[in-house]
C-alpha cells in the first residue's frame, strides 16, 4: 500500500501533455499510482510530472513519443517497464484533428490525423497487448468520444478516427472474451470538453472553434476513465447527459439528426470570434514544446465540473462490483449493465457552480 486507499498500479497515458490525457495523469495520480507519460510536448510534459508528483504519484516518468509512430511507442513501452515495472492500465487519449469541410481538407491532413486518432490507440493497443497477455493480467481504456457513433460536420477526419476506434476495439474485446485471458478493454464515450485543443487545432473556420455545447470540464472525463480502468468488465461507459441523448436519438432517428447537425454543426463549433490566421496548430508538431498549457482550454466560465448522470452510473457499477464479488455470480453483471443503462436515460449534468468534491 501507498498511504491511499488502493494498492499502487502502474498507469500509462497517451496524450498526457494537455486535455483529457492530462486530466487523466492527476486523476491517477491522486490515486497513488506510478505514472508514465506519452506526449511529444516536452514543456506540456514536464508540468503534468509535476502535477502528478504534487498529486501523491509515488513516481513518473515522461516521454517524447509520437503515438503515430509504432516503433516509437513500443520503444517507450519497452522503457516504461524497465524503469517502472509491468505496467497494469494503458489509456489512449492522444489525437489530433482538422476543423474544416471535407472538401478543405488535404489528404496529407486526413492521413496524419488517421494515424494519430486512430493508429495511435492501434498502436498503444498493440504494445500493451504483447506485455499484458502473457502476464494474463491488464486493462485497456480507449478515450472514445460520443462521434464515435455520431459523426459530425466540420470534423469529417476526427469522426471517420473515432468511428474507426470503436469498431477496431469491438472486435478486440470478442476477441479477448473468446481467449479465455483475464485482460480487458473498455471505451469511455465522452462529451464536448474544455481543452486547449480548440486554441491548437488546425482550422480553416472562419471564427474560433469551439466545443458543442454543454462543455465539461476535463476533469469529468478523468473520472470517467479512472472509473473504467478499475471496472473494466462492462463494454463501455457514455460520460454526460448530451452524449446519451446524442446516441439515443442517433440510434432512433439517424436520418432526423443528419438534418438538425446540417441546420446547427456549422455556428454551434465556432465562436463569435474572428479566427486568428497566425496561431500555431499541433498536427504535425507540438505546440506545447515550449510552453505548458495544462489541462483546461478557454472555456471554464461556460463548462460543467459535476455531472449526476455519471456520479449515478459509477455508484451503481462500484455497488454492483461489490456485489459480484461478494457473491461470486457472474450473472449480476447483467442488472448493472441494464440499470447502467437506464441510469444513464436518467442522468443529467450539473453547472461548475454546484460541483460538490
Amino acid at each position: 500500500m501507498t498511504g491511499h486507499e488502493h494498492p499502487a498500479r502502474n498507469v500509462v497515458v497517451t496524450g498526457a501533455s494537455a486535455g483529457i490525457g492530462r486530466a487523466c495523469a492527476a486523476a491517477f495520480a491522486a490515486r497513488g499510482d506510478r505514472l508514465a507519460l506519452i506526449a511529444r510536448g516536452r514543456a506540456g510534459l514536464d508540468g503534468a510530472v509535476r502535477e502528478a508528483v504534487q498529486r501523491g504519484a509515488p513516481k513518473v516518468i515522461a516521454i517524447e513519443a509520437d503515438v503515430a509512430d509504432p516503433d516509437a511507442v513500443e520503444g517507450a513501452a519497452q522503457r516504461i517497464e524497465e524503469e517502472l515495472g509491468p505496467f497494469d492500465v494503458w489509456v489512449n487519449a492522444a489525437f489530433a484533428s482538422v476543423f474544416a469541410p471535407f472538401a478543405e481538407i488535404t489528404a496529407e491532413e486526413f492521413r496524419r490525423v488517421t494515424e494519430v486518432s486512430y493508429l495511435g490507440y492501434v498502436h498503444g493497443t498493440q504494445a500493451a497487448l504483447h506485455r499484458m497477455l502473457p502476464r494474463d493480467r491488464g486493462v485497456i481504456v480507449q478515450v472514445g468520444s460520443a462521434i464515435a457513433y455520431r459523426g459530425i460536420p466540420l470534423q469529417s477526419a476526427y469522426s471517420g478516427a473515432k468511428h474507426a476506434i470503436q469498431g477496431f476495439n469491438e472486435a478486440l474485446r470478442c476477441e479477448l472474451l473468446a481467449s479465455g485471458t483475464r485482460v480487458r478493454t473498455t471505451m469511455v464515450q465522452m462529451p464536448a470538453v474544455n481543452t486547449p485543443q480548440f486554441d491548437w487545432v488546425r482550422s480553416r473556420l472562419p471564427r474560433r472553434a469551439q466545443p458543442v455545447p454543454p462543455i465539461y470540464q476535463p476533469e469529468v472525463a478523468a473520472r470517467a476513465v479512472l472509473f473504467a480502468a478499475g471496472h473494466p468488465g462492462r463494454r463501455e461507459y457514455w460520460v454526460g447527459g448530451s452524449t446519451v441523448a446524442t446516441l439515443l436519438a442517433n440510434a432512433v432517428v439517424p436520418g432526423l439528426l443528419d438534418r438538425y447537425l446540417a441546420r446547427t454543426g456549422f455556428e454551434a463549433q465556432q465562436t463569435d470570434q474572428p479566427r486568428r490566421p497566425g496561431d500555431p496548430d499541433n498536427l504535425f508538431a507540438p505546440v506545447d514544446s515550449a510552453q505548458d498549457f495544462g489541462a483546461h482550454g478557454r472555456f471554464d466560465d461556460r463548462a460543467r465540473a459535476g455531472c449526476r448522470q455519471q456520479q449515478a452510473v459509477h455508484a451503481l457499477g462500484a455497488f454492483a462490483g461489490a456485489a459480484r464479488r461478494v457473491s461470486g455470480r457472474v450473472g449480476k453483471g447483467l442488472p448493472e449493465r441494464c440499470a447502467g443503462f437506464v441510469s444513464q436515460l436518467r442522468g443529467g449534468c450539473v453547472p461548475q457552480s454546484h460541483r460538490q468534491e
